[in-house]
């Protein structure tokens, strides 16, 4: 490739942590402006990801040491952190000081999303809106004395990391006080999350919407804002599972969220990453807001410290720009100087997981599929968390693929996805409701109800 003065760039060896189909997609975006030398360390033999790295490590991806001696032999010119474990044992630290920089934030920032508590307690000090009332319990029986007298709903949430699966909300995975008692003891005891304690959270009554943006540690610039699914089947009915899928509008608003509202969002953000600036450990990287559209404003729900899986899926194949220059103005801490771009078009993302997802996952289930077919419906596929080939993969205990229809309208992006299902061969679950008008639209009378109080 050539600069517009006719000189050569140079290829950019890149490093990218992650083995899924939010990993797929950020190498894909990587990878379509021609000049990225891909190297890529993950677990599992995602297809996706072979095809598109000269060099693909099957290892650990906690593995810190052996990731950034790994990445020095390879003169790796940048790395970006996919997931979220390499964040919480200090991948980014290392690969700094081994001379690497990193799109993912240092240990201390991504406290964001490998503790809860980290992010109340800092919205709390810097009066950020978007607040919610918690507390924090350590101790089971002053737990169980605090549900028992409370006259009001909670979400229980362990302290750390848990794939998405750890929250339970009272009146819906919790039938009763009883229940939210038992869970909550279990979170203490058995250290779920990663530590001795439970977050305990008001109940917030609404419409979730995820607000991804791109932060150098002063700039936060938006992306479109995206609706996600997590419960397993359709109607939003069964567990909560990492997500079965999601969709984004062409403005890239959602129907029930407006311009104002999303600006709303986005200031929340804004104050978040001023506070940890002020706090000695500046933001850089990728933040995932997850926020409740209530009666009083948008609420932070929590904050993750990268791309969204499957929010990942829904736009980055719309950004315009080079994904290596963003990542290039994260690291330089020059994105007020950046025209951020996103092509006006609706996506709509389903996720194929193996049959018995998410409770009882049947491994090395073969699963078929016929590409070509299904690319040519304007649909595009994302390997999640799968070994095999283009052509055939097995499954494992997480999500196998993604399947993006990208159109004008949701409806026909929804519909493409449908259509490409028809070249996916073998037993394995879907929701098939997920962009669907009538889901849409129930999200929008639900809405409209909470506004209206």
């Amino acid at each position: 490739m050539r600069s517009p003065e006719g000189q050569q760039q140079k290829d950019v060896r890149v490093l990218l942590i992650g083995g899924g189909a939010r990993e797929h997609t950020i190498a894909e975006a990587l990878c379509r402006g021609g000049r990225t030398d891909l190297l890529t360390v993950s677990r599992n033999d995602n297809p996706g990801l072979a095809a598109l790295s000269r060099k693909m490590a099957c290892h650990d991806e906690r593995d810190v040491r052996w990731i950034s001696e790994w990445a020095r032999e390879q003169a790796v010119d940048l790395a970006v952190i996919g997931l979220e474990d390499p964040l919480e044992v200090g991948l980014p630290d290392a690969l700094d000081l081994a001379g690497i920089p990193t799109v993912g934030p240092m240990r201390q920032a991504a406290r964001l999303e490998t503790s809860k508590l980290f992010t109340r307690d800092l919205m709390r000090k810097y009066d950020i809106p978007g607040q919610v009332e918690y507390h924090y319990f350590t101790d089971p029986h002053a737990l169980r004395r605090f549900l028992r007298a409370a006259d009001r709903e909670f979400a229980l949430k362990p302290v750390g990391l848990t794939a998405g699966k750890g929250v339970k909300v009272m009146g819906l995975q919790l039938h009763s006080v009883e229940d939210a008692i038992e869970y909550g003891q279990a979170v203490i005891q058995g250290r779920i999350g990663g530590a001795a304690g439970v977050v305990v959270e008001e109940r917030l009554i609404g419409e979730e919407f995820t607000l991804q943006t791109f932060v150098d540690g002063h700039t936060v610039l938006p992306m479109p804002l995206v609706k996600d699914y997590k419960r397993a089947f359709e109607g939003d009915e069964g567990p909560n599972t990492g997500s079965m899928g999601s969709y984004s509008q062409a403005d890239g608003l959602l129907p029930f969220v407006t311009e104002r509202q999303r600006d709303e969002a986005l200031g929340i953000l804004r104050r978040v990453t001023e506070g940890l600036r002020s706090e000695g450990c500046p933001y850089r990287g990728v933040m995932y807001g997850q926020f409740m559209m209530t009666d009083e404003g948008a609420k932070l729900i929590e904050i993750n410290a990268r791309f969204g899986d499957p929010e990942a899926t829904n736009v980055l194949p719309l950004l315009e720009n080079d994904l290596v220059d963003v990542c290039h103005a994260i690291i330089g801490g020059t994105l007020e100087d950046l025209d951020l771009r996103f092509a006006r078009k609706a996506t709509v993302c389903k996720y194929v997981t193996p049959p018995g997802y998410p409770l009882q996952p049947r491994v090395a289930v073969k699963l078929g599929l016929d590409r070509t077919r299904i690319e040519s419906l304007g649909v595009k596929v994302f390997f999640a968390k799968v070994n095999g080939t283009d052509a055939e993969v097995l499954t494992t205990t997480s999500r196998s693929i993604a399947l993006v229809g990208v159109a004008d309208t949701v409806d026909e992006a929804e519909q493409s996805v449908e259509q490409a299902l028809a070249y996916v061969h073998g037993e394995y679950h879907v929701r098939r409701d997920i962009g669907k008008r009538h889901l849409v639209e129930r999200r929008l009378d639900r809405a409209a109800v909470v506004a209206s109080r």
